[in-house]
């Protein structure tokens, strides 16, 4: 087996002007530079009416041994993604206030994001590159993991010492009278 691998991934973010009244900006991940070198801050990539395109960071995307699973859901998918996440930055300037934090391809790391609320999670069509990448790793490091069903507990195995019959759930059945 291989060991945990990965790749730096160049985030391109997309800032528009907002329309609403809260807020001056929108931020919108919407693509990623596999094998992308450091940046400094935000690079300019490209703009137009109302928007630019950023070259906003370059973090690592890890592949674990352990969550092969994960990655097979992803590639399963009719477009595999790469999760972006974003988190706000309270000590930059209002028009770069989301920084990268995260670069993943794993959905179930993603969801653990999304369940706060507190960052923006989007998905990018993975590279080619990445998918052909992911499934070499696959390759090599996955496990398949037979399922066990799990076997019920014998109740009467719990108290032999109990004088009395025991229901389904190990507890005594007494005799007349109330059962409470």
């Amino acid at each position: 087996m291989s060991k945990d691998i990965s790749m730096p991934m160049g985030i391109v973010i997309e800032r528009h002007k907002s329309a609403s009244p809260w807020q001056d900006w929108r931020f919108q991940p919407v693509a990623v530079i596999p094998g992308a070198p450091d940046v400094e801050g935000w690079t300019e990539m490209v703009r137009g009416e109302g928007w630019v395109r950023y070259h906003a960071a370059t973090l690592p995307v890890w592949l674990y041994r352990t969550q092969t699973p994960a990655y097979l859901h992803n590639l399963s998918m009719e477009q595999p993604v790469v999760y972006i996440v974003l988190r706000r930055d309270p000590d930059a300037p209002e028009e770069f206030a989301f920084q990268p934090l995260l670069v993943t391809v794993s959905p179930y790391e993603a969801e653990e994001y999304l369940i706060s609320g507190d960052e923006i999670v989007e998905p990018v069509a993975m590279p080619e590159m990445v998918m052909g990448w992911m499934q070499d790793f696959i390759d090599g490091n996955h496990v398949e993991q037979p399922f066990v069903k799990r076997q019920r507990d014998k109740h009467k195995e719990k108290r032999p010492d109990s004088p009395l019959p025991l229901d389904a759930y190990g507890k005594p059945i007494r005799e007349g009278g109330r059962h409470g």
